[in-house]
């Protein structure tokens, strides 16, 4: 661990891997400091059968500002799943409602409610009216229950919790996966950065010229500091700053707390999926039972079930063998009891504990969308913040905080430069 580098970049998910690797091709020096014993942050994958690869965070290179990843992914010879991105696309989108798919004249009805949602919307947000998202639509609608697990998968919170101006300005779809898994994508594009882990960030002095940086395995010294971690982990207390930071910046991270999305992995010992079952699914019941399930269009054995919201942390809190349990009921409801018994291993996840994120990404509340841009701004010069939270129209995405690393590093530099 360098001790006394230009800037200290803390955190090795994409937003400080990016702005490392831009920081020197800008000629200027840092150390990166990751509390976790691994980097990529809410990109990781893990292995739910040899070979078979699952995404427990992002999980699609999403489309919208020009994902890098693709390029990346290309350059370093990484699978990817292009061949996929029909199958999640909206009019590809499939509906289950209790067991039995929509027909198509209800597929239509449901997808015209979709739309107005989302016009209803982007029209609050043209006025101005950073309101509730629940506060603009019908939520009587026969489809209002796919509609909320949507925006609960999406966001991580439920509609009277998501703010309809930082929705409308989120840009882009799902795209498609990476067939090896994105987080592992990421983990090789990383790879030679070097990274001190296992070291947690325990207090922030940005009261003198520069920056002292107590961690777990000592103090580094530096002109300036980027700040990546997440706004769960900046509202806990666990890492404090002297002086405090100032109250524009706490209320900014206050108002973009984490959102949860929870995913559950479910490997099968064969294609329990069947003809023309392979893709993207909103499930609902009578008993108020919700989620998406992507069976995988890759052609993997594997089905990836999502729940966001407070569903999701109640869900979590039950354990594993609940949200075990809940993933196969609903991949159950679209493919049939039969597929029970040819279940071999779940993996699920807990994002809302997770001690490194204390969430999924961050979600700005109502009335609270322009926060963004004031979480993305240095204080004092001497302290810089990253992240997907501080971007509009790439926010809750790992591009998102790719492009918030380059950007951060370019202020950096330029401040550098002109010292």
């Amino acid at each position: 661990m360098t001790t006394q580098p230009d800037v200290a970049v803390i955190g090795a998910g994409t937003a400080g891997l990016a702005a490392t690797k831009e920081l020197t091709r800008l000629g200027v020096s840092s150390t990166v400091i990751e509390a976790s014993h691994r980097i990529g942050g809410r990109a990781y994958s893990e292995e739910i059968m040899p070979d078979v690869w699952f995404d427990l965070g992002c999980s699609w290179l999403g489309t919208g500002v020009g994902n890098p990843f693709g390029g990346i992914g290309d350059d370093l010879g990484i699978e990817l799943g292009r061949f996929a991105a029909d199958a999640y696309k909206p009019e590809t989108h499939r509906f289950v409602r209790d067991g039995t798919a929509l027909t198509p004249d209800e597929w239509a009805a449901c997808r015209r409610y979709f739309v107005d949602c989302h016009n209803a919307i982007a029209a609050a947000a043209g006025r101005d009216r950073d309101v509730a998202i629940s506060d603009v639509i019908d939520l009587e609608n026969t489809y209002a229950a796919p509609f909320l697990e949507n925006v609960a998968t999406a966001w991580g919170l439920d509609v009277d919790e998501v703010s309809t101006a930082d929705f409308a300005s989120s840009t882009g779809e799902l795209g498609y996966p990476a067939v090896r898994g994105y987080g592992n994508l990421v983990a090789a594009w990383g790879a030679d950065v070097e990274v001190t882990l296992n070291a947690r960030v325990e207090r922030i002095d940005w009261s003198g010229t520069g920056v002292s940086i107590q961690t777990s395995k000592g103090t580094v010294t530096a002109r300036r500091a980027l700040c990546t971690v997440s706004t769960g982990i900046l509202g806990s207390g666990e890492l404090s700053f002297s002086p405090p930071l100032p109250d524009w910046k706490q209320e900014a991270v206050h108002g973009l707390p984490m959102g949860t999305e929870n995913k559950m992995g479910v490997a099968f010992d064969t294609d329990v999926f069947g003809a023309g079952g392979r893709g993207h699914y909103t499930v609902w019941n009578r008993d108020g039972e919700t989620a998406k399930i992507d069976a995988s269009a890759m052609g993997l054995d594997v089905a990836a079930v999502f729940v966001g919201g407070r569903r999701a942390i109640w869900l979590e809190r039950q354990g594993p063998q609940a949200c075990h349990d809940f993933a196969v009921d609903r991949v159950a409801e679209v493919f049939g009891n039969d597929i029970r018994k040819h279940v071999v291993r779940s993996i699920t996840t807990a994002w809302s504990t997770d001690p490194w994120t204390r969430g999924s990404w961050a979600c700005a509340r109502p009335g609270q969308a322009h926060q963004r841009e004031h979480l993305a701004r240095s204080i004092g010069d001497r302290l810089f913040f990253a992240g997907e939270a501080t971007m509009v129209g790439g926010q809750g995405t790992c591009h998102g905080a790719y492009f918030s690393g380059i950007r951060a590093a370019r202020e950096i530099a330029d401040r550098l430069h002109r010292d």
